[in-house]
């Protein structure tokens, strides 16, 4: 046990003495913490530019133009004379939106015909064309159940609309991007700095020995209690401090987030020790990161979804820790999910465990510690 405690204390100084693994496992993490969500602290688009094109200047017309100026995600920054005029405008990019308002609107509903409105988005940003057209179809629904109302007076039986819906999110109380994406990208931050700083290390290492590394049983259990330790601090960093600085969806199921948690980290040590053992530089562990940070993302299928990825891909997406790892710690502290809801994920991380600590044994365990043979 002592020679254990021994590892894990010399494991904990490497990392600290080291500059370039203190500042990808520690340094990044907490910068990137404050980093990354600042780009999204606004959470949802705002005042994004439409122009309307107003054929019928009448008293309507011109109460609908008030209210879509009156939107959060909208402004009404030009009123083009028609439709070309208009379009030339979005193509330019000096626009998201259109909003065509035709001649005779007023006198229609008057008179208690279909009046029809043309809503044209610019597809080329499709997140901003998302929040326009949602944004400005909500306001041209509610203008028209006005005018329903309107007809209805004009016509002799005035009634308000006999259902109102009111909607509100569950678990993205904002409904913004940040609050969708950030907790996800956080678990995928601190897996693969953990994995960079474990295969600095190891690089660095081998490297200085010339051959292929070797530990006995209690070195190897002490280091990936160490690199666990600075593994669960990433993860509860981001769990906790950074989601209530940032006011992102948090504090669901602590004790399931302390089970899970502990568990993806397990699974991503043993993982990162497995792959480390490849490295011959430390150069290689930046490079292995940069190629797969953005695969390993959409194969979470937190925003790509499963059903639409090809079904070998999906398979593979289970040997990585942070397919489970990502959905289970999404799941458990901004949905506030039971242990029997992620079972699947819990049983996969723990077979991952097992299976990336056999591998990780084979590469790196040797009863003679470090006098194990040479590289190949």
């Amino acid at each position: 046990m002592s020679r254990i405690w021994h590892s894990l204390r010399q494991t904990l100084l490497a990392v600290l003495c080291d500059r370039y693994a203190i500042v990808v496992m520690v340094g990044a993490v907490i910068l990137y913490s404050f980093f990354y969500p600042a780009a999204y602290r606004h959470q949802v688009a705002g005042n994004l530019p439409v122009l309307v094109v107003d054929e019928d200047h009448s008293a309507t017309s011109r109460e609908l133009l008030r209210k879509l100026d009156s939107l959060r995600v909208a402004h009404v920054v030009g009123q083009p004379a028609d439709l070309q005029q208009a379009r030339a405008q979005l193509e330019a990019g000096h626009a998201e939106g259109i909003v065509l308002i035709p001649a005779n609107l007023e006198r229609d509903i008057l008179r208690g015909h279909p009046a029809k409105l043309v809503l044209l988005g610019n597809g080329a940003y499709l997140g901003r064309a998302s929040w326009v057209l949602g944004s400005v179809a909500d306001a041209l629904g509610a203008f028209g159940r006005e005018a329903a109302v309107t007809q209805a007076a004009f016509m002799g039986a005035p009634q308000a609309p006999p259902v109102t819906l009111v909607q509100r999110p569950l678990f993205n109380t904002q409904e913004g991007y940040g609050s969708a994406i950030v907790p996800g990208v956080a678990e995928l931050i601190v897996h693969q700095t953990l994995l960079m700083g474990i295969g600095v290390l190891l690089g660095g290492r081998r490297l200085v020995l010339g051959r292929r590394l070797r530990f006995d049983l209690p070195t190897l259990t002490g280091m990936a209690l160490g690199f666990g330790l600075i593994g669960l601090f990433g993860l509860f960093w981001y769990a906790g401090f950074t989601a209530w600085v940032q006011d992102y969806p948090r504090g669901g199921n602590p004790l399931g987030q302390l089970l899970g948690g502990t568990l993806f980290i397990a699974a991503t040590v043993a993982f990162g020790l497995f792959i480390g053992s490849f490295f011959r530089t430390r150069e290689r562990a930046f490079q292995y990161i940069i190629a797969t940070s953005i695969p390993l993302f959409f194969l979470a299928s937190l925003s790509w979804p499963a059903v639409m990825t090809p079904r070998p891909l999906v398979w593979l997406a289970q040997l990585l820790p942070t397919t489970s790892g990502i959905n289970l710690m999404v799941r458990l502290n901004q949905m506030d999910a039971s242990l029997a809801e992620v079972s699947h994920e819990l049983i996969t991380l723990a077979v991952l465990l097992v299976l990336y600590s056999a591998l990780a044994l084979w590469r790196l365990h040797s009863k003679k510690g470090t006098e194990g043979k040479r590289a190949t």
